[in-house]
């Protein structure tokens, strides 16, 4: 992997207009795993793209129409598939953590790179996933100087809030291949 103003060379990007700058100064040091799937249990790609660009149109589906309004953002989806695709500059802040707090510090938007799982708390991952997850983990650690003690789930930093990724994400298999 090779990075070009924090955007990764030869993989899908779509620019999202939901982040902003990091505050001055911000060490990006966390990666904040996730899981999504609109709605849930259905893996319809496009609708998490349509999300993240602010583009999902409310219809029929009544999970649809409660996150049609949403503006977030994640700086990567990995798809069942493994394919990685990426919404924001890795050293912008993407909207994804929402209200958090990690070791003492709040709003790990700050300081974190949120990677999106497309998934849910109830099915397995796809090796492919863990495949992609892993390496663009060792790529953002080098990129980034990000300890291995900084990977974390969305459900860690919101456990008020967020399950995910849930209880079949294999953090095990993840450690093995990192």
């Amino acid at each position: 992997m090779r990075a070009l103003d924090g955007i990764i060379q030869g993989i899908e990007y779509f620019e999202s207009p939901n982040c902003d700058e990091r505050p001055d100064n911000t060490i990006i040091d966390m990666i904040v795993v996730h899981a999504i799937s609109l709605p849930p249990q259905n893996y319809d790609t496009k609708l998490i793209i349509d999300l993240f660009l602010n583009q999902l149109i409310a219809g029929e589906d009544a999970y649809i129409n409660s996150v049609a309004h949403l503006k977030v953002s994640s700086h990567f989806l990995i798809t069942r598939s493994g394919a990685l695709v990426q919404f924001v500059p890795i050293y912008q802040r993407a909207w994804h953590a929402g209200i958090s707090q990690f070791q003492g510090q709040e709003n790990c938007n700050n300081f974190s790179i949120g990677v999106e799982l497309e998934g849910c708390d109830t099915e397995e991952f796809t090796g492919g996933q863990y495949a992609t997850l892993s390496e663009l983990i060792k790529f953002l650690r080098i990129e980034c100087d990000i300890p291995l003690n900084r990977i974390t789930g969305h459900s860690d930093i919101a456990p008020e809030r967020k399950t995910d990724p849930g209880p079949h994400f294999n953090w095990n298999l993840l450690k093995s291949l990192l």
